[in-house]
């Protein structure tokens, strides 16, 4: 990226750590295939399963670790092989839960985005994610793994925007993915509380994944966490700042009084449309997106926020702002005065 230019969609992905660089180069230079059963392929194996063993630790997580290509890979196995079929999902989740969903309940959220613990309650695999990748809502997901588990059935959590920032949820099933906290795009994982809880497809991953596995970036996926996150509570002061000057310059936060994670905000400028503002702040240096990278390429209406009841045309005029370790004062205040100048400029040609 130039120098001149400003990076605020950091949900969609995050730069690669120095650190995380530096495992993988390590990595690449140990290159026999994990699987092998010669004396180079158990050195990749002792290397992997130390890194198996860190990331479990670093997340603070005493289950099992499949890994896989990414938070995708990881929900979409969980939900294919989970041994209890998906009964409900929320309504929020990310495209790569929902596009799984099929005829499963759609749970309902408030307009905070918020699901009630008290509608979970039932058997089969349920699926509510930890952080919604559009808003930063928090869902509460204790309580609502406590519901599901009283019930006898299971927690799928999506975790892709918390892992790394956030301690897991007491879920059975989670999906993460590397390039969210500063690790490799291309590499995520399953956490597993059980390996009952899946039925085995057969290869690697102890027969949970087929494929070679790929040890330069599972090291520097666990180097990525091991970093940890001490600048949240810097973002979260920048997003404090930034909310603050939106709301006096006449836009809307989104979900403004729900539990939401410090790095992701929603925001509505009325009168101009977010494909309008996406080529504006382009245009001027400024990188944010329009929903989640994976459907804003479409421009569709994001689901997430009919889901929270806001009316098409205000949802049409929401982007998303995202915050990464290297995000600045002099960011924010950079987007800010470039926000005014399109809400000015636009409204006044409207």
């Amino acid at each position: 990226m130039t120098a001149d230019r400003i990076y605020l969609d950091h949900a969609a992905t995050t730069p690669l750590l120095p650190a995380a660089r530096e495992a993988m180069l390590a990595g690449f230079a140990q290159w026999a295939n994990p699987s092998s059963p010669h004396r180079e392929g158990r050195a990749a194996r002792a290397m992997l399963e130390d890194a198996r063993a860190r990331i479990a630790a670093a997340l603070g997580w005493d289950g099992e670790v499949v890994f896989t290509s990414g938070a995708s890979e990881a929900l979409a196995l969980a939900l294919a092989k989970s041994r209890q079929p998906l009964a409900a999902v929320s309504p929020v989740e990310h495209e790569a839960v929902l596009r799984h969903a099929g005829g499963a309940e759609r749970l309902a959220v408030d307009d905070r985005g918020l699901v009630d613990p008290a509608t979970v309650a039932r058997t089969g695999l349920i699926a509510v994610q930890q952080v919604n990748n559009e808003t930063g809502v928090i869902q509460p997901l204790e309580a609502i793994a406590a519901a599901v588990r009283g019930a006898g059935g299971l927690l799928l959590a999506d975790c892709a925007q918390g892992a790394g920032k956030l301690a897991l949820p007491d879920a059975d099933l989670i999906a993460l993915s590397a390039h969210k906290f500063g690790g490799p795009t291309g590499m995520g994982a399953l956490l597993v509380r059980d390996w009952a809880l899946l039925d085995p497809t057969g290869g690697q991953e102890r027969g949970y994944r087929a494929g070679t596995e790929n040890l330069p970036g599972a090291l520097a996926m666990v180097a990525a966490l091991e970093h940890g996150a001490t600048w949240l509570d810097g973002a979260a002061s920048l997003r404090r700042q930034l909310e603050l000057s939106i709301g006096e310059a006449g836009g809307t936060v989104i979900a403004a009084d729900a539990p939401r994670l410090p790095t992701i905000g929603a925001y509505r400028m009325p009168g101009v449309s977010a494909a309008a503002q996406l080529i504006r702040f382009d245009s001027m240096g400024i990188a944010v997106s329009a929903g989640s990278a994976c459907s804003s390429g479409s421009l569709r209406t994001s689901h997430v926020l009919g889901a929270m009841a806001i009316e098409d045309k205000a949802a049409s005029e929401v982007i998303r702002v995202s915050i990464g370790r290297e995000t600045t004062e002099a960011d924010i205040a950079r987007f800010l005065t470039t926000w005014r100048e399109i809400a000015g400029t636009d409204r006044a040609a409207a």
